[in-house]
């Protein structure tokens, strides 16, 4: 393009070298099949979009427990590993490079999805307003309980296990979900942690359970081949904190001294403004020797003016990479994108999963 962008430039992620600086971001898609396995679908969903300079895959639950929406797939079960491994063949045979997101959801949940009907699991028993996806509707979540203290190592142990499982499947390395109101952000911020023991009150004990579970996962897997999504100020799932910049400063001093490879940063509302309250992200920036990953809201234009001031290395795309497999393509080229479906984002068949055409197939139904 005539505009001048780092985009295209190559970046050396610990052992991997991308092609490019553009990211896609985990997308959850709610297509998995009976024991919650990858659906064969997702073989060719990934495999389309490989020409990214990383993938990122849906969230993936390291426990049954760790579920909150119907259909998520899982890394906890042999089966779900090998139909993972299906995946990032696919991935790598087409050039491609892959993280799978380690998620538990914490009180983001419902009863129905928990072992034995139980309730979901919460720092606090504080009930988000907040809906999920079970049914094939949007129900309320339910009401949670605290975890016992002597929960919190099987835990971790859940994130170590899931991260051993995503090497056996082949994943180039993994991302620990601590963003967007779930359980290691519902740890994290004191307007869903309620505690008085060694996992509340303070700073340092709210931050515990995040740090305790990156540090696992990379005594597991690595330090480069860990990274982090963190969302400083985002509500989403009715998630708050009353001092989130000294919460998140600590937090990514302490993820710097575990040397992750990379920092995946929401900035602002998780899809929605960038603006929604204060906050300096260049705190973090210069607190992480890592790569930093910007994320939410970033078009063409964001993203190269961002580049270009060196405020982040890599640049996440979400929607966009939903409906246009080829985005690199396309943006390299000046090419108009293809408009997201709504109505197919959460669960269904291929329809607004697998069959968005790329620049060739656009070009032929116009003709």
């Amino acid at each position: 393009m005539s505009t001048p962008t780092k985009l295209f430039e190559p970046f050396k992620l610990g052992p991997i070298t991308l092609p490019n600086r553009f990211v896609m971001a985990p997308l959850t898609r709610n297509r998995a099949l009976a024991g919650l396995v990858p659906n064969p679908l997702a073989i060719e969903y990934y495999g389309q979009r490989a020409s990214a300079g990383l993938l990122v895959t849906e969230a993936s639950q390291v426990s049954q427990q760790g579920q909150g929406y119907q259909d998520t797939p899982g890394i906890y079960s042999k089966e779900q590993v090998a139909g993972w491994r299906k995946v990032t063949d696919r991935v790598h045979a087409r050039g491609g490079r892959i993280f799978i997101q380690l998620w538990h959801v914490g009180r983001i949940s419902h009863t129905s999805l928990q072992p034995d009907g139980g309730a979901p699991v919460a720092p606090s028993a504080i009930r988000a307003k907040g809906k999920t996806y079970v049914g094939g509707t949007f129900a309320d979540v339910s009401d949670p309980r605290a975890l016992a203290l002597e929960e919190l190592p099987g835990i971790i142990e859940s994130f170590r296990r899931g991260a051993a499982n995503a090497i056996a499947a082949g994943f180039d390395g993994v991302e620990v979900h601590g963003a967007n109101g779930y359980l290691l952000d519902q740890f994290a911020k004191d307007g869903t942690n309620k505690r008085s023991d060694a996992y509340g009150g303070s700073i340092e004990n709210r931050a515990r359970l995040m740090l305790e579970v990156t540090e696992a996962v990379t005594a597991e897997v690595g330090a480069e081949r860990t990274g982090i999504r963190i969302s400083p100020v985002t509500p989403s799932n009715d998630i708050s904190d009353s001092h989130p910049q000294p919460l998140f400063d600590y937090i990514v001093d302490h993820l710097n001294a575990l040397k992750l490879v990379y920092m995946h940063v929401i900035e602002g509302a998780t899809g929605g403004a960038r603006d929604i309250a204060p906050f300096d992200y260049a705190s973090l920036r210069r607190r992480f020797d890592g790569a930093y990953i910007a994320n939410n809201g970033y078009d063409f234009e964001l993203a190269t003016k961002v580049l270009a001031v060196g405020d982040a290395d890599l640049i996440a795309f979400g929607k966009p990479f939903l409906a246009n497999p080829d985005l690199v393509e396309r943006l390299k080229r000046g090419a108009p994108l293809n408009a997201p479906d709504k109505a197919t984002f959460y669960g269904g068949g291929a329809k607004g999963y697998t069959d968005y055409p790329v620049l060739g197939e656009a070009m032929d139904a116009a003709q």
